[in-house]
């Protein structure tokens, strides 16, 4: 008998270019997951983030998140199926590229996050991304281990860790990458 462990499926890349205009060459991406019905938290997410490039939802409360993206069709909003978003279509795990960084984002719970980030960190240097994102924990974190940054936003909607409802943001410019976490 032979088994065949699949690890990670990861169904497309998506490649976001910042465009030099006006003199930007930066590109700030807002992360945020875990809003489980918080309709509210992903709307004032979109609404104080207007000039962000990019959002990334990592799952749980993909059924908002379809009506956010109705309401603001202009946005690039990218997401995962959390182990929550039942019946979902999308990926657990995904790439974007965003000015030739590549960052792999998932929910975390294909790869054991609430335990250890070991397997997410071994898939990204696998795969030579830049930036790991995971949910699933509700609970803040951000690490940088030899090259890479993983990064979980917290809960936008119920946290686990004592901090506020919050997300966060990465911006990547030409002098590197910065992270950071924002309370809602």
């Amino acid at each position: 008998m032979i088994f065949i462990n699949i690890y990670v499926i990861i169904t497309k890349v998506i490649r976001f270019d910042v465009p030099d205009v006006e003199g930007r060459k930066d590109m700030r991406i807002i992360v945020y997951a875990d809003t489980h019905g918080d309709f509210s938290a992903h709307a004032e997410i979109i609404e104080r983030n207007e000039d962000a490039y990019a959002f990334i939802f990592l799952g749980d409360g993909e059924t908002e998140l379809d009506k956010i993206k109705v309401l603001y069709p202009e946005k690039k909003i990218v997401n995962v199926a959390g182990n929550c978003d039942y019946s979902s279509l999308a990926p657990t795990t995904d790439i974007l590229i965003a000015k030739g960084v590549k960052i792999l984002y998932t929910h975390g719970h294909s790869f054991g996050v609430k335990y250890s980030v070991d397997r997410l960190y071994y898939k990204a240097k696998e795969i030579d991304a830049k930036i790991a994102l995971f949910g699933h924990t509700h609970c803040r974190f951000y690490s940088y281990e030899d090259g890479i940054h993983i990064l979980n936003p917290g809960s936008a909607s119920c946290p686990r860790d004592g901090n506020r409802k919050g997300y966060a943001f990465i911006d990547i410019t030409d002098k590197g990458i910065m992270c950071s976490h924002v309370n809602l």
